[in-house]
């Protein structure tokens, strides 16, 4: 049975990612910092058959990362595939943006993936398996006053390539781009609340709905699948098509 790491696993995509590796018949680490979104998680899992494990990790902390990489290893014994899913966001005039958010926003989540990729590296190699970077559609268009959020994503979509030249051919990086993802109901039960979304939400996507956090969920399963072990190197953008529609005011 394979193991996959999920970072940030317990709550939004992350959450949803898990579930769907668990019931595909994949062994789970969750690397989660969040302790409310931990223990809500775990209680779901109490009494299932589940071959998953909760292990705190703050995966700006290089000494945390290490400890979880022993741990997961201790329970599984291998690691074949990384999904780092972990992320905040900050918004904020530029004139009240400060150095603490930038940094707060990059070390999570581009230094994070980095640490992650550099500590998982080896042990993929050996089961020859992957790495699933979580990009965004802000890496290529921005809402304003999400300055270190687009940066960041646009280092993660640059470290995604850099990646799979560098551990190829041990190792297959690929990234996907989410577009708008309702995880309103997924986050953890203090910040859990389901939004309205309106007609003109669903309306302004090609497709004709929001996101869905499943979207996402399916298409890690598709880059992590053995047989697709020709992709390597590639940007998924899952937006419902809402990159590619040309907006004029009438």
């Amino acid at each position: 049975m394979q193991t996959v790491i999920v970072t940030g696993g317990a709550q939004g995509i992350g959450r949803v990612t898990t579930q769907y590796l668990l019931t595909h018949g994949y062994q789970v680490a969750i690397w989660e910092n969040d302790t409310e979104a931990l223990k809500d998680f775990s209680e779901t899992l109490q009494g299932t058959n589940a071959q998953a494990q909760v292990i705190p990790c703050d995966i700006t902390s290089e000494i945390a990362i290490k400890d979880a990489v022993r741990e997961t290893l201790d329970r599984f014994g291998q690691i074949n595939h990384l999904v780092n899913n972990a992320a905040v966001m900050v918004e904020k005039p530029l004139d009240r943006f400060s150095l603490d958010d930038w940094n707060t926003v990059i070390s999570t989540n581009l230094t994070g993936p980095f640490l992650c990729a550099k500590y998982t590296a080896p042990h993929l190699a050996e089961q020859h398996g992957s790495i699933v970077n979580l990009c965004s559609t802000r890496a290529f268009q921005s809402e304003p006053d999400t300055f270190a959020y687009s940066a960041s994503k646009g280092g993660i979509f640059a470290l995604t390539h850099s990646l799979a030249i560098s551990l190829g051919p041990d190792v297959r990086v690929n990234c996907i781009s989410p577009g708008w993802i309702d995880v309103s109901a997924l986050k953890k039960k203090g910040k859990a609340h389901k939004e309205a979304l309106r007609p003109e939400d669903h309306a302004q996507h090609p497709v004709g709905r929001v996101g869905q956090a499943d979207d996402i969920a399916r298409m890690v399963l598709f880059l992590i699948y053995d047989a697709n072990s020709f992709i390597t190197g590639q940007n998924f953008t899952i937006d419902g098509g809402m990159t590619r529609k040309m907006i004029y005011v009438p």
